[in-house]
């Protein structure tokens, strides 16, 4: 099982060159083709210049650039989605979902981006509806999916998670299937049973080690990294909950941790 399909979000930020480099390495190893997608959106009363072409050309020629003389398959797609007001998020997800797998960027907060959401790696998770892999704004990063962590939570979206990660786990040399514990839950449900989720990995042929940890004081997305970096991981899977907050669904508390705190890619299913 692969990626055969793969979209890229192309935008003008100085670390889009890192994501389309580990996009090119993901579409090699899958024998995937890839998609570079630039979004030019017209927010209301905004009138349109010059800057805009610029802008667009200058993320064509990179991409170009990149993908010139490469042996991957690679398209450039630019839309300019003429309805006025229509966010970017809005219609990246609508060329997401016939895709298997789609590549976005951790937005840097400190650098603020022409027509870019401040959210629009959760707001792609959440409405894509196929597996999204967030890339950190900071850092190069020369392999993903060799040594990966399962942050297991049995319910829906940790089940979807794991599905949508199959192609990555299938070729991974390690996978962790990681349980963090919360002492002031009522219940506590091990995942080591018969039935678990390391014996559904195991039948796929998957080796896993699983692994329980007990929460304490420090955020679960902390512990995650932590843990990531002490065994030398290059990947998280982790499902996203969504809560409902002023009348529309927002991402859970652990997803938002992982947006201030992330060093390393991230496969996100909601």
């Amino acid at each position: 099982m692969k990626f055969k399909d793969i979209l890229v979000h192309i935008d003008n930020s100085p670390q889009c060159a890192n994501r389309l480099e580990l996009a090119l390495k993901l579409a090699r190893e899958h024998g995937a083709q890839l998609t570079g997608l630039y979004v030019i959106t017209h927010p209301p009363y905004a009138p349109q210049d010059e800057q805009m072409k610029y802008d667009e050309d200058q993320a064509k020629a990179m991409f170009e650039l990149k993908t010139g003389g490469t042996d991957v398959k690679a398209e450039w797609s630019s839309v300019d989605w003429a309805t006025v007001g229509l966010d970017m998020a809005e219609v990246l997800n609508y060329y997401a979902h016939s895709k298997d797998l789609i590549i976005v960027g951790q937005i840097d907060p400190g650098k603020k981006q022409w027509g870019v959401p401040p959210d629009l790696p959760q707001r792609i998770i959440m409405g894509a509806g196929r597996p999204v892999l967030v890339v950190p704004y900071a850092g190069t990063f020369d392999s993903v999916g060799k040594r990966v962590i399962v942050a297991w939570k049995a319910g829906r979206a940790s089940a979807r998670a794991v599905n949508d990660a199959l192609p990555f786990l299938l070729n991974a040399e390690e996978v962790f299937a990681l349980s963090i514990k919360d002492p002031d839950a009522q219940q506590w449900f091990e995942t080591g049973t018969e039935g678990g989720i390391r014996t559904n990995l195991e039948r796929h042929a998957i080796k896993v080690k699983e692994t329980h940890i007990t929460m304490k004081s420090i955020p679960v997305a902390n512990l995650l990294m932590d843990y990531a970096w002490e065994h030398s991981c290059d990947l998280i899977v982790m499902g996203v909950y969504a809560q409902k907050h002023r009348g529309k669904y927002d991402l859970g508390p652990v997803a938002k941790g992982f947006f201030d705190h992330m060093t390393l890619p991230v496969l996100m299913a909601h």
